[in-house]
């Protein structure tokens, strides 16, 4: 599984740092590191609708108080 953060500067302003940290310790808290991909990237084009994240190609707006649920939701759920 690939999980792409943007940290262009309007993802940037809006917590993608804190979004990557929460990802990070997520990912080893739950033991994934040999199944979960972790990348940054510039503008995704979608500057509007919060930090952008995608999981394997399928976009998310995601917030540093919606880390947890995201991470449940679309990552734990689908490995």
């Amino acid at each position: 599984m690939k999980i792409t953060v943007c940290i262009g500067s309007s993802c940037h302003i809006k917590g993608s740092r804190q979004v990557v940290e929460q990802l990070q310790f997520l990912i080893a808290e739950n033991k994934l590191k040999d199944k979960v991909e972790l990348s940054g990237t510039f503008c995704m084009g979608k500057c509007q609708q919060g930090v952008c994240v995608t999981v394997d190609d399928e976009f998310f707006s995601v917030s540093p108080e919606t880390v947890k649920t995201f991470f449940e939701s679309e990552v734990l759920n689908k490995l």
